[in-house]
């Protein structure tokens, strides 16, 4: 079961997909695949970023694209009181050991810590040295 980092949804909306991304995805059942909320607003949050930047254009086109062929494929899993104990031990342990993270990503790995699934990512090194966090990286 998988959880999808912000980075590898966003390599779906490039023109150019790699194909063992799209050969992953096609091989993996649905009901093993899901995402955060955070990611969602995270993506959001760029495709609004870019929209004030360059016009409503393309990112009105993403954000239909993200909205129908993206989300509705996946489990979007909120970040629920649950999560939020395991973040908590997680950021205060990370801190301890003098290696913090950028919040988002601490949200995420506590979902996929809390649900028991491998995060999908390229940036591995954000959640390198999480205890008992499972990583895979389908965009090599």
């Amino acid at each position: 079961m998988y959880l999808f980092d912000t980075d590898v949804l966003s390599t779906l909306a490039k023109k150019r997909r790699p194909e063992n991304l799209t050969a992953r995805l096609a091989a993996t059942p649905a009901a093993a695949q899901f995402t955060t909320a955070i990611s969602v607003a995270e993506i959001s949050y760029g495709l609004f970023r870019l929209e004030e930047r360059d016009g409503a254009g393309d990112s009105h086109g993403l954000l239909v694209f993200f909205e129908t062929q993206v989300f509705p494929r996946l489990t979007i899993l909120p970040f629920e009181t649950e999560d939020a104990w395991v973040y908590g031990r997680l950021k205060a342990s990370l801190e301890r050991r003098g290696r913090p993270r950028f919040e988002p990503d601490l949200q995420i790995a506590s979902i996929a810590l809390r649900h028991r699934l491998t995060v999908v990512t390229a940036n591995v090194r954000h959640f390198q040295g999480i205890s008992g966090l499972r990583l895979e990286n389908w965009l090599v």
